[in-house]
């Protein structure tokens, strides 16, 4: 979709936010002094971005086309079967039987496309009290990496491998699924890690769990340092990352919070254009209308479903 600058209050259904009221006394300099004209608002021509969480869910995608045969709307990928264990002794003057080869597994990424754009006016660039064309690039930068990030997560988040934690996070959940993963072969992240995705309201809770190995006992005798600085680092068999960009159903109190435990090979990612910044061409008979985007055509899929496991939970801080 187009947006105009002009108009950027309304480009992400915010409501503007209006500055604050200043009293007539300091807006006039003193009462009855007249300076109404002459005493006026100063503006700080150095405008903040927004905050902004650190897009990292695409970075999971590490199975990617390693001999791509030809351009297409979808990207399949073969995995080969193991035989059959053969634990029968063989009988000396018998020959064995061939064992049929199993069929190749397949799994298909389809390719889409993604993309946004906004419209700068002249009109805007000439009027504005700060230089709005590098914000408008950085904004449309982030605007991308957030997009395609979240893209990603939703693809995640379709696990069908659940453990469900029946209400707040306490740590047994997570030593669970580590211990599926290992069950099942899945190579490991980082070193002997899995890597371990929750929401901070989620590691509040496991920070705070009681029983037995919560995160304070396993701590405060050996390195109190994440005790301190509340945060988790390792835990369980994995390296936790805190982030806001967990993916969250429902509001309030009963909201679901999805927690990813995974290894290597989990999300497969092909790409036919990856996502790059496009100049749009000024078409209008006084070149008022000058348009920038980003555009994207690739697609992700669980590649691996066994190596992922998705933890669902609610958190006692929710809402």
């Amino acid at each position: 979709m187009a947006d105009y600058i002009v108009n950027s209050g309304t480009n992400s259904g915010a409501t503007p936010t209006v500055p604050n009221a200043v009293s007539s006394t300091y807006a006039q300099g003193a009462p009855s002094t007249g300076y109404d004209q002459l005493v006026q608002r100063a503006y700080d021509r150095y405008i903040e971005f927004a905050l902004r969480s650190q897009p990292l869910y695409r970075a999971l995608a590490d199975k990617k086309p390693v001999q791509q045969a030809m351009p297409g709307y979808a990207v399949t990928f073969s995995l080969y079967n193991d035989l059959a264990k053969a634990t029968t002794p063989l009988e000396e003057m018998t020959d064995v039987e061939a064992a049929a080869m199993d069929d190749v597994d397949q799994v298909s990424v389809i390719l889409r496309e993604y993309g946004n754009a906004v419209v700068n006016t002249r009109y805007s660039v000439e009027t504005a009290f700060a230089d709005i064309q590098p914000a408008i690039g950085n904004i449309l930068a982030y605007n991308m990496a957030d997009s395609i990030d979240t893209v990603v997560a939703d693809v995640l988040d379709s696990s069908t491998q659940v453990i469900d934690a029946g209400g707040p996070l306490t740590g047994v959940e997570i030593r669970k699924a580590v211990a599926k993963l290992r069950g099942d072969n899945v190579v490991e992240r980082q070193k002997n890690l899995y890597a371990c995705y929750l929401h901070p309201d989620v590691g509040f809770d496991l920070r705070d769990a009681e029983g037995p190995n919560k995160f304070e006992d396993v701590h405060k005798y050996t390195n109190p340092s994440p005790i301190l600085e509340q945060a988790i680092g390792v835990f369980g068999g994995t390296y936790v990352i805190e982030t806001p960009r967990a993916p969250i159903s429902g509001t309030g109190a009963t909201a679901e919070y999805s927690t990813f435990v995974l290894g290597k090979q989990a999300l497969a990612e092909a790409t036919a254009v990856e996502a790059r910044s496009v100049l749009g061409p000024v078409v209008d008979r006084l070149q008022r209308f000058r348009p920038l985007g980003w555009h994207m055509i690739a697609g992700w899929s669980l590649y691996r479903p066994e190596a992922m496991w998705k933890i669902t939970s609610t958190s006692t801080i929710a809402g």
